[in-house]
């Protein structure tokens, strides 16, 4: 039976961030899909392969601390990484205390990035 490839799904309000992660994590030979907010994320299927979520702290209506809490009820095994471009040290523990694996501040190298989101797509 062929099993169906890990996909790293990226929520992130900024297009050219969305793009430039996809771009990475697609020439890393991984599956990406992005959204522009978290309700585009929740409005989505949920998937039975393995994943990871690489999310932004700030994004409109629903921020990434909140998605991180639906997901935490509903999909507990799928690893988050956040990133950010304004993190400070309470939010930061805020994620890490609720189950992120990674909390990342912008900007950041491709190499650190692809580094980080394959362990969590692998950790299903």
């Amino acid at each position: 039976m062929l099993q169906a490839m890990p996909i790293v799904f990226v929520v992130d309000d900024d297009v050219s961030v969305r793009e430039s992660l996809e771009l990475l994590i697609r020439c890393t030979g991984w599956q990406a899909e992005t959204f522009s907010s978290a309700n585009d994320f929740l409005a989505r299927p949920r998937t039975f392969v393995p994943s990871c979520l690489v999310l932004d702290v700030s994004l409109p209506g629903l921020n990434g601390l909140a998605l991180q809490k639906c997901i935490a009820a509903e999909r507990p095994d799928m690893p988050i990484i956040f990133i950010t471009g304004y993190g400070d040290v309470p939010t930061t523990v805020q994620a890490m205390k609720a189950g992120a694996v990674e909390f990342l501040t912008r900007p950041f190298s491709d190499k650190c990035a692809a580094e980080r989101h394959p362990a969590g797509a692998r950790a299903q």
